[in-house]
């Protein structure tokens, strides 16, 4: 029986869950490791699978086993810690492997994308005052090329396309060239480089050199004291806004480069990244030659290769980027950092639903590291962990250089409204700021968490109303476009000019979203320069950081937006935001509601008030009484957690006990419901018996019945223990017998609840 050497496990990127077994060709013998991507024959096709193991089952005969195919690239697609953060996601979210490896590993690598390389050209020797002449004399074109690399200010390398475009020659000049030894020529990689502009004179000046106050340095140094222990340790820095906790996070990177290792940066949106880069390449960058390399959906298949190669060959050491950054092959990881770390956004909504924000923590675990979660405004969850003494806290309780929190006016708009005869978009004490603002050169910001012009099309004769026949939500009219517009599944229609069902002209308009505020500000203010950020106005790739970049420099008087421009966003000149419609959130049907309101309007009052001007913040609301609005006045997170909390735990809603959101959808809402009641009854008898500490509550319908055509139904699970509880019901999912028209989901952890 011959000798097993050269065999490897791999699982497939399809959906086969299990391992299967190949040869390695004496051609790829000791290239191949654990985590490497290749290509094996299965059946008549030759697929993507990764390498789980350098050997196979031994009871499989070895002359049955076919051949790897190909190595797809030179290096492991996943280190072995990401491996184990795969199998661990498989088990705790109820995913199958094959897609969080197709999660981990980005497409470009998968499609064996390749480095870039392109042909440099630069002077090899001078030419003579007469080799000059005679060149000049037989040979212009190659002279002036000559000449041209000669009086260069610097002597570098230039790329050989595009000195044969700017001086309007052709590659045989280039080459004659080289074959005299005048020119050399050699290939060099060029890397596709998101955000390269970000490294700008005057962000450089303006974070360079800054020296941390107190409390910050006593967090920083807390941080520093858990990253030279090399185990894994988790904090929880709670700072108000504008309190100074990127220089907290910068202080601990810089020590952690300094030891050699490797470095996440996450934040939640992807429009954070352009000034979290920017101020990242400014300190490391231009003081060190650090690299650091962006990370999120947006980028090119291009950059995010180049991203991921830099990353895996250990040329770049720090990553920063959106949910999917924590993911990234970064080498010898030594520091997570988790910016807004309550963020909604850090939770994926589809297979695989993992909350990056928790995974970051886990995959800190594996590598004996320090992870820091850090917000003005923690989720509960995490506060809960601190108490609990899971989560070391840390916290910046003053604004830096002493500069105060910004004065809150909450405006009661049931008060406005009688006034106005009406409900009016901006209070009488906002218009006036708004004025006064404009009149000392300051800046403001409006924000309202819905996009649009108006939230609802309705005739008041018949009370017809302009749903989607797809979801059951209302369609939103866009005025650009005159449109009315589905925000879940984009379907779009013309506005109707009467009513489609009794034929009346009189087609009324309510509510308001971003394109109205935008155009009342306008017609407010004639002569202010009022831009607007939100889904609609955000297509192309690069307007976020263009628009951030003209209100940066001042070319902007007031910016309206969505919660894109909620967080995280630090503009000095801003001395008002105004939160419209304050109260939105506080009425979705989500337990979550007061908290994420809370959490906005903290958020959103932190953006004003920032440089050396104080700031103001003009709250309308109709509930001006209501624990959030009052709490969030003050800035008072203690006095709100403690409320909050006291509910969450009389309900034994999360953190109290984990949440599992069970949803069951499809085209028949009979069948949908009749299976969310058969499984119901199923896992009564199953599951209950041997889980005592189970509660669940269902089946009901969702909140928004109808999502593109599918009926939804919910059953929540509230468990002590997810890990003990989701294996079971993946087996017992198993065992049922579903309908093929009926699609459930199971969500770990979950976050949206509509």
């Amino acid at each position: 029986m011959p000798e097993r050497t050269d065999t490897i496990s791999v699982r497939l990127l399809t959906r086969l869950d299990r391992e299967l077994g190949y040869r390695l060709p004496e051609a790829l013998a000791g290239q191949v490791q654990v985590g490497s991507l290749v290509k094996v024959p299965v059946v008549r096709r030759v697929e993507l699978a990764v390498v789980t193991s350098l050997e196979t089952d031994p009871s499989f005969p070895l002359e049955r086993l076919k051949y790897v195919h190909s190595l797809e690239q030179p290096f492991p697609v996943l280190t072995l810690d990401l491996l184990k953060l795969a199998q661990w996601m498989e088990r705790y979210y109820a995913a199958d492997l094959n897609s969080i490896f197709e999660t981990m590993i980005p497409s470009s690598v998968r499609r064996g994308m390749k480095v870039q390389q392109r042909k440099f050209v630069s002077l090899a020797r001078q030419l003579e005052p007469d080799e000059l002449a005679h060149l000049e004399k037989r040979a212009p074109r190659q002279a002036q090329l000559y000449t041209f690399l000669r009086d260069q200010l610097e002597q570098r390398p230039l790329p050989k396309a595009l000195l044969i475009k700017r001086l309007k020659t052709n590659a045989s000049t280039v080459d004659a060239l080289v074959a005299k030894g005048v020119l050399s020529e050699e290939q060099q990689v060029v890397q596709r480089e998101a955000y390269a502009d970000e490294l700008a004179g005057a962000e450089r000046m303006r974070v360079a050199n800054l020296v941390l106050n107190e409390e910050q340095q006593t967090a920083a140094e807390a941080l520093v004291a858990s990253i030279d222990q090399k185990k894994f340790i988790a904090h929880l820095l709670h700072g108000v806004t504008g309190s100074g906790k990127t220089e907290v996070y910068l202080h601990a990177l810089r020590h952690v480069l300094q030891e050699g290792g490797g470095v996440i940066f996450l934040v939640p949106e992807v429009a954070l990244t352009p000034q979290t880069v920017g101020r990242l390449r400014a300190r490391l960058e231009a003081a060190s030659g650090e690299q650091a390399v962006v990370w999120h959906s947006l980028l090119s298949d291009g950059e995010r290769y180049d991203a991921w190669h830099a990353l895996s060959t250990g040329e770049a050491r720090v990553v920063v980027g959106a949910r999917s950054a924590i993911f990234a092959p970064i080498q010898d990881l030594r520091l997570i950092i988790v910016d807004e770390e309550h963020e909604p956004a850090y939770k994926q909504e589809e297979t695989p639903r993992y909350h990056g924000r928790d995974v970051a923590v886990y995959r800190a675990m594996l590598n004996q590291a320090t992870v820091v979660l850090g917000s003005a405004t923690p989720a509960l969850e995490s506060l809960y962990n601190a108490r609990q003494g899971k989560y070391q806290l840390n916290k910046l309780t003053q604004r830096v250089d002493n500069r105060q929190l910004p004065l809150v006016h909450v405006v009661d708009m049931r008060r406005e409204q009688y006034k106005s005869k009406g409900p009016p978009l901006f209070s009488r004490l906002l218009a006036d700021k708004l004025y006064d603002r404009l009149e000392k050169g300051e800046q403001s910001i409006l924000f309202i968490n819905r996009r649009g012009y108006d939230s609802s099309v309705r005739c008041p004769d018949c009370g017809w109303v302009a749903y989607c026949e797809h979801c059951a939500i209302t369609l939103t009219h866009h005025r650009h476009d005159n449109t009315l517009r589905c925000h879940l599944c984009g379907a779009e229609h013309p506005v109707p000019q009467v009513c489609p069902e009794c034929k009346s002209p009189k087609i009324h308009y309510r509510g308001s979203g971003t394109q109205k505020i935008e155009d009342f500000a306008r017609r407010l203010l004639p002569s202010a320069r009022v831009l607007r950020i939100d889904a609609d106005t955000m297509q192309q790739k690069h307007r976020f950081r263009e628009v951030l970049n003209d209100f940066r420099a001042g070319k902007v008087d007031i910016l309206v937006g969505t919660q894109m421009i909620a967080k995280g966003l630090d503009f000095p000149n801003v001395t008002l935001v105004g939160l419209l419609d304050a109260d939105l959130t506080m009425h979705l049907p989500d337990f979550r509601s007061m908290e994420r309101t809370f959490q906005l309007l903290v958020q959103v009052a932190g953006r004003s008030g920032r440089g050396e001007r104080a700031g103001e913040v003009v709250v309308q609301t109709y509930l001006p009484f209501s624990e959030p609005i009052q709490f969030g006045r003050q800035q008072d997170f203690d006095g709100f957690a403690e409320d909050e909390l006291g509910r969450r735990e009389e309900f034994q809603y999360p953190p109290f006990q984990h949440l599992v959101h069970h949803l069951l959808r499809g085209p028949n809402p009979d069948k949908v419901a009749f299976y969310a009641k058969e499984w119901a009854k199923f896992l009564e008898q199953e599951l209950l018996p041997h889980e005592p500490n189970l509660e669940i509550r269902g089946p009901a319908p969702c909140p928004v019945e109808k999502i593109k055509d599918h009926y939804r139904f919910q059953i929540w699970y509230f468990t002590p223990n997810t890990s003990r509880l989701v294996p079971k019901l993946q087996a017992l999912r198993t065992q049922f017998k579903w309908d093929p028209e009926v699609i459930e989901v199971l969500d770990v952890d979950a976050v949206n609840l509509i």
